[in-house]
Parts: C-alpha cells; sequence; structure tokens
C-alpha cells in the first residue's frame, strides 16, 4: 500500500507546488516526443523503440517479457498481442508468423511523430488484420539537428544512440531536401540470471517536402538476442531468441486545406527469428524466415457538405521455417478496401452532426472473403477559446486470419500446437465516446461493448507440456477514461480502463488461457513531469493493475504497482547536454505481466546526452 501512496502522493505534492505558478519556464529544452501521453520519453535498459512509447499508454496494454523492447505483446481494449495492427504512414505493418513480432519495427522513434490510437471507426478503415485496435505513427520532418546519448548502469548495461538530420532548401522552388540516420546499441546482463541482451539498430531515411505534401524513402535494420527464464513455456527452462529484422518502406503524403488529405505507401518487410527452447541444449532450434510487402492508399475528399473516406490496402507473404509446417500452405495474399461516406450539417448554438456508413472488404487467397458494415454519429459543438465537445456513437465489424505459428504447428507434438482450419475471427464493436474540456483539463471517456466470434487463443491443459491454438468466443465490455492538464511547471496525464470477460471455449477443454483471460479487471495510469527549475526536471509514470485471476500465475498475486522515473539536470554552463538519473521498476515488483514469465526487476541507469 505504501508504493500507491508514495506514488499519488508525489503525483499531487508537485502538481500542488508548482501547478499556480505562471512565471516559470520550462528549463529543459524540448527533447524528441515518443508518446504524448506517458512522461518518460527515454528507457532505462536499452535503446528506444517505437513500443518503448507504449508502456505507459492509457489505452494501451503492453505485456513484456525481459525488457518491453525485448519481446512484447502489445493489446488494446481486452484484445490479445494478435488483434493489435502497427501503422506507419498509408502502410499497415505485420508479422505473418507471430503477433508476438508486430512490434519489431527497426525505426528509430525520433523518425516518428507521437502513436495515435486507433478504435472503433477508425480501426475498422485504417486497420489491417487488427481486430481490436491499431497503433498509428506518421513520418517526422527532418530537420537539421543531431544528437547523441551514453547510458550507464547495472547488470553492466550500456547503451549508445546517435541520430542526426540535415535538411536543405532547393533554391526557389519551395521544395525541402532532407536525410536523416539514427544507429543505436546496447548490451545488458540483465536483471535475472540469463536475462542478457544484445542489441543494434541502423537507420537512414531521405525526405523531400513542400508546402502541403512530404515524401519519405526509408532503410532500416535491427538485430536483436536477449535471454530470459521461461520467455515462452512454464517449465522452467532458459530460453532466447535471436531476431533481425529489415523493412524498406516509402511514403506520400499530400493534405489540402480545403478538401482533405491523400496518402500512399509501399514496404517490404523480413524477419528472422531463431528461437532456442533450451539455451545449454540448443539442438531443437525453432528457425523462421518471414517475408511480407505490401502497397497502400488511404484519404479523405472532402467537399460542401459531404465527404468520402477510403483505404485500399493490398499485401503478400511467405515463410519458411524448420517446424512450422504441418498447415495447408505458407504463402497468402491479401486484399483490403474500405469505403465511408459521411454527410454532415449544422445546427443552431454551434452545432454540428456528422453521419458516417460504409463497409470494408476483406479478402485472402486462403480464405473466405467478408464484409464489414461500419457506421458513426458525431455530434460536435464549439464551446469557444478554440475548444469543443465532441459525442459520438459507432457500430464497427472488423475480421482477420490467423497466423502461420498458430495455422502451421503440429497439432499432436511440440511447444505449440497448431490448428490448420482456424478460419477467420470476426469482432462487433459497439462504442459509445465523449471528449470535452472542463476546468482546464481535457477530458475523454469511453464505454464500448465488443464480440469476438473465433478469437485464436493459446491455451493450456494440466499435464499436457504444450499450448494449444484454440478459437473461443468472447464478450469484452469495458470503459475508458482519460484526463490530461498541463501548468507552467507541471503536466499530468491520468488513464483508467476497468474491463470484464465472458469467454465460450465451446467444446474444447482448457485449464488456463496464456492470452485471452490474461487481461487487467482494473488498469490505472498517471504520468508527471515537473519542470522544478535551476535545469531540473522530474518525470514519473505509474500503472496500478489488478489482473483478473489466471491458474497459470501461480506467483507473486494479481495486483501490481509499476513505476519509472527520471531526474534529469541540464547544467547552465553546459546547456546542450542532460544528464539523467533513470529507474525502472521502482518498487522492484515481482509482476508477471505475462503468467509464469518472471518479472524484469528494477534497474539504475545513469544517461548523458548531447544535442546540436
Amino acid at each position: 500500500m505504501n508504493r500507491y501512496l508514495f506514488s499519488l502522493g508525489a503525483l499531487w505534492t508537485v502538481c500542488g507546488a508548482y501547478a499556480q505558478s505562471s512565471d516559470a519556464t520550462a528549463e529543459l529544452a524540448p527533447i524528441a516526443v515518443y508518446s504524448e501521453r506517458v512522461a518518460n520519453q527515454e528507457v532505462v535498459g536499452t535503446f528506444a523503440m517505437p513500443v518503448s512509447g507504449l508502456s505507459y499508454e492509457p489505452q494501451v496494454d503492453v505485456q513484456s517479457r525481459n525488457l518491453s523492447e525485448g519481446q512484447a505483446d502489445v493489446s488494446i481494449r481486452g484484445g490479445i498481442f494478435e488483434n493489435t495492427g502497427f501503422r506507419i504512414g498509408a502502410v499497415a505493418l505485420y508479422d505473418p508468423q507471430t503477433g508476438h513480432y508486430l512490434a519489431e519495427i527497426p525505426v528509430a522513434p525520433s523518425m516518428l511523430q507521437p502513436p495515435a490510437i486507433l478504435v472503433g471507426m477508425d480501426n475498422a478503415l485504417l486497420g489491417f488484420n487488427a481486430n481490436a485496435g491499431t497503433v498509428a505513427y506518421g513520418w517526422r520532418p527532418i530537420r537539421t539537428a543531431g544528437s547523441a546519448t551514453v547510458a550507464f548502469g547495472e547488470d553492466d548495461t550500456n547503451r549508445q544512440e546517435f541520430y542526426q538530420g540535415y535538411s536543405q532548401r532547393l533554391g526557389s522552388s519551395g521544395l525541402r531536401l532532407g536525410a536523416d540516420v539514427a544507429l543505436a546499441r546496447s548490451e545488458s546482463d540483465g536483471t535475472v540470471a540469463y536475462g542478457d541482451h544484445d542489441f543494434d539498430r541502423g537507420n537512414v531515411r531521405l525526405q523531400l517536402s513542400g508546402e502541403g505534401h512530404q515524401t519519405d524513402l526509408f532503410a532500416g535494420y535491427q538485430s536483436k538476442f536477449f535471454s530470459w527464464p521461461n520467455l515462452y513455456t512454464p517449465f522452467g527452462v532458459i530460453e532466447t531468441e535471436d531476431l533481425q529484422t529489415l523493412l524498406v518502406a516509402l511514403n506520400h503524403r499530400r493534405t489540402w486545406a480545403d478538401h482533405g488529405w491523400l496518402e500512399v505507401g509501399a514496404f517490404w518487410r523480413r524477419n528472422r527469428d531463431e528461437y532456442v527452447y533450451d539455451r545449454f541444449a540448443p539442438k531443437g532450434l525453432y528457425q523462421h524466415t518471414s517475408w511480407a510487402r505490401g502497397v497502400s492508399l488511404a484519404g479523405r475528399n472532402a467537399f460542401e457538405q459531404f465527404a468520402l473516406n477510403y483505404d485500399a490496402q493490398f499485401a503478400s507473404d511467405s515463410l519458411k521455417s524448420t517446424t512450422l509446417t504441418k498447415g495447408h500452405f505458407n504463402s497468402r495474399t491479401y486484399t483490403k478496401l474500405g469505403l465511408v461516406p459521411e454527410t454532415s450539417w449544422t445546427l443552431g448554438d454551434r452545432q454540428r452532426v456528422t453521419v458516417k456508413a460504409g463497409a470494408t472488404f476483406d479478402d485472402t487467397n486462403r480464405d473466405d472473403s467478408a464484409v464489414s458494415p461500419v457506421a458513426e454519429v458525431v455530434h460536435e459543438q464549439t464551446l469557444g477559446n478554440g475548444t469543443a465537445r465532441r459525442l459520438a456513437l459507432s457500430y464497427t465489424e472488423t475480421t482477420q486470419v490467423a497466423t502461420y505459428t498458430a495455422l502451421n504447428s503440429s497439432m499432436t507434438a511440440g511447444l505449440f500446437r497448431g490448428n490448420p482450419d482456424l478460419g477467420r475471427a470476426t469482432s462487433h464493436n459497439l462504442e459509445l465516446s465523449i471528449a470535452q474540456p472542463l476546468a482546464g483539463w481535457k477530458l475523454k471517456a469511453a464505454v464500448f461493448y465488443r464480440y469476438d466470434d473465433d478469437l485464436v487463443d493459446w491455451t493450456f491443459r494440466n499435464g499436457v507440456t504444450a499450448r494449444l491454438a484454440n478459437p473461443v468466443d468472447i464478450d469484452n465490455t469495458g470503459v475508458e477514461l482519460s484526463a490530461t492538464r498541463t501548468w507552467s511547471r507541471v503536466d499530468v496525464i491520468f488513464g483508467y480502463t476497468g474491463l470484464t470477460k465472458d469467454a465460450d471455449y465451446g467444446l474444447v477443454t482448457t485449464d488456463g488461457s496464456f492470452y485471452a483471460l490474461n487481461y487487467p479487471k482494473h488498469r490505472l495510469t498517471a504520468a508527471l513531469v515537473a519542470r522544478l527549475g535551476a535545469g531540473f526536471e522530474f518525470r514519473m509514470d505509474n500503472e496500478a493493475r489488478l489482473q483478473a485471476d489466471n491458474p497459470l500465475r501461480k506467483a507473486h498475486g494479481d495486483s501490481a504497482m509499476l513505476s519509472t522515473v527520471s531526474l534529469g539536470y541540464r547544467p547552465s554552463f553546459l546547456p546542450r547536454c542532460v544528464l539523467t538519473m533513470h529507474v525502472s521498476n521502482l518498487w522492484d515488483e515481482e509482476f508477471e505481466e505475462v503468467p509464469a514469465v518472471p518479472a524484469s526487476r528494477r534497474q539504475y541507469v545513469m544517461s548523458a546526452s548531447y544535442s546540436w
């Protein structure tokens, strides 16, 4: 209980001390913002990755093994790790082998804009093979600037990061040509025995931009080796992963002030994985290489009282594997088309009503196709001072198909047992949301109901040393709340998610669920940024959670208080330098985010950053 009281006390004490200070100014110069809804923009145990900004995100639940940057299952609104999509610009990135690798995106966050969490109508239209939600990034404009960071800490942890951007105007054409490069590496012995890692990443990007348009060509490579006890199986074995991910992407975005936007893109991604069940007896290697490529187009064209929202995605993939060989196929093509017309009209007292109604079409060359209706009604009222109230009611349907690990694993042998006949899963989502300012706060709330039909879950049976891929029907009911306020010296962000689930596995016998029933019934996040003066800045992220009972979680309880804090200092005699002390897992919690997987323990790291 003391840790809960301390975290809340820190938030309110600093707020009370500084919130009313009207003449204070920020002491630390702005740093790259990887997420607008979390406090710490620099990670502790390794270098920053796109998933780093999601760890304390109010709308996202990240369940990690080793580090979040090592292996992270990302879920939204009670979905599982394979119900979440990722999108950069126009293209929806995915991993055809397993959702465990969806967050393997070899892009430095310094090249990306802060993520938007797409749910409801936005996810139905712009998501790809993702029934619960999508994490969407945009490409950040390049400017002439650079930075370097070094960090050292406990467990022989060290990391180095370098970024340099350059932008030049091309004569009198109004165009700018930019280029940037980002390099990063980290290594550590880990916070538990045999929890070591060795990561490397390299990125390069070219950008051509002008008034209302931006084109980006990107290439990135990332290599990750990490080890952890019970990484994927609950049998007390030291397991390892060795991943190499290569991504090439091209994106063009055009906006028009009077009638909308258009974005087109293409990508090619290769992911190689070598999983070793027993680090000390590496005979049964699981080796996989997956390829995915695709082209996408999305946009919105607006007219006087009518607009057209659209999205088209075409993708294909293939798999080469030593173990995923028991299914019906190892390559697949995908088509998704979405068309959502909208109309709107004004009412009195600065009010506007917008109605959207349309459908999406999903198809593959291996599965039945599906047409999914989507509809939304939005009421907006301008309140003055540039603020507005937004009330929305939506109903959407989405579908997705299973990954190759579920489809091609043997049904009778091995650690992971699949089912080649798993069909298309369908989700029905009903949501009511509201957003409005109140007394200086930005408030958002949503209640939702999602029915998942034939969701692919991984289950457990006593006496069977394997996890099994099985379909399940689940009723998900939830509420989301968030509150944000910024003062001259303090920023605070609160979030709450409450969930209940009712699962029906039909005739399948199961003694536990690794994923679908591993969810927080209550999850509260609280972020604080305090500009203390004299060059000091304090940042703190907190997550309190009460997890649903799970028979696989046999130790350390179903509740947790997770906190990450940092104290940064910019000396007046060297204003381009920032020295920061970071502490992750402040309370040294042992809570198992994934059942039977040991927690990463408390860690202290000191970093020094220099920008120019």
